[in-house]
């Protein structure tokens, strides 16, 4: 089987030991992933964002997306992120969990861990 791994080039990939993304078993698996900003919903899109690009490097959109996962150290600000989330899956929505947890540092306020299908070899 091959394995395509997807750096950013953040220096936490080095520091910690992974990368953001990886393509292997027919699925691209998307390192939980912390946005910049003031609010949840800025972090929101910024974290789509990083995702999105990872996504396009291993062939792949959200529109692929099978399952995401939602991190927040605060259940309430999900909501506010609902109408991003929306947009970005449209008519392709992917299976989901949001859990309640700490995350890395207490600045960011979501963190977001999206599977897809691979694109066909």
């Amino acid at each position: 089987m091959t394995i395509k791994r997807i750096h950013t080039g953040s220096p936490f990939e080095a520091k910690i030991g992974y990368c953001r993304a990886v393509v292997a078993g027919g699925f691209v698996h998307v390192a939980g992933t912390v946005g910049q900003g003031d609010t949840v919903e800025d972090q929101c899109r910024s974290a789509l964002e990083t995702i999105g690009k990872a996504l396009a490097e291993a062939g792949a959109s959200f529109a692929d997306a099978v399952r995401v996962t939602y991190y927040l150290p605060d259940a309430a600000e999900f909501e506010p992120c609902w109408p991003i989330l929306v947009e970005t899956f449209g008519a392709n929505p992917p299976v989901s969990t949001m859990i309640e947890c700490n995350l890395i540092d207490p600045k960011y306020r979501i963190e977001i861990e999206l599977t897809t299908l691979a694109p066909a070899a």
